[in-house]
């Protein structure tokens, strides 16, 4: 089974990303935290259920989509490190990942 660490800038782009949502609904805005923990948790037992996004083809990292978030992740021995968290609706550009890593 793989350990699951979620990086501290990956934290706060949650964070971030709930702050905002809970200003119009603040249940909303739980129900997507325990979601998205609840699906991260699935990548401990398969870490390699996720695949390469699409738009980094030849990258090392992977992709978990919890709609409407993309959360990313790499993988290290038997370590699955979070990374970054954004909303799926934005426009990914390789200088996002840069330095994400803990």
């Amino acid at each position: 089974m793989a350990r699951l660490i979620w990086s501290e800038p990956a934290l706060q782009d949650l964070e971030q990303i709930a702050d905002y949502i809970a200003l119009d609904d603040p249940s909303a805005a739980r129900r997507l935290i325990r979601k998205v923990f609840a699906k991260a948790e699935l990548l401990q037992g398969f870490p390699e259920m996720c695949p390469v996004p699409h738009d980094l083809p030849d990258s090392r990292y992977r992709h978990l989509v919890v709609g409407p978030l993309r959360i990313f992740y790499r993988l290290e021995g038997d370590l699955v490190l979070i990374v970054y968290v954004m909303r799926s609706e934005r426009l990914l550009k390789s200088s996002d990942l840069e330095n994400r890593d803990p």
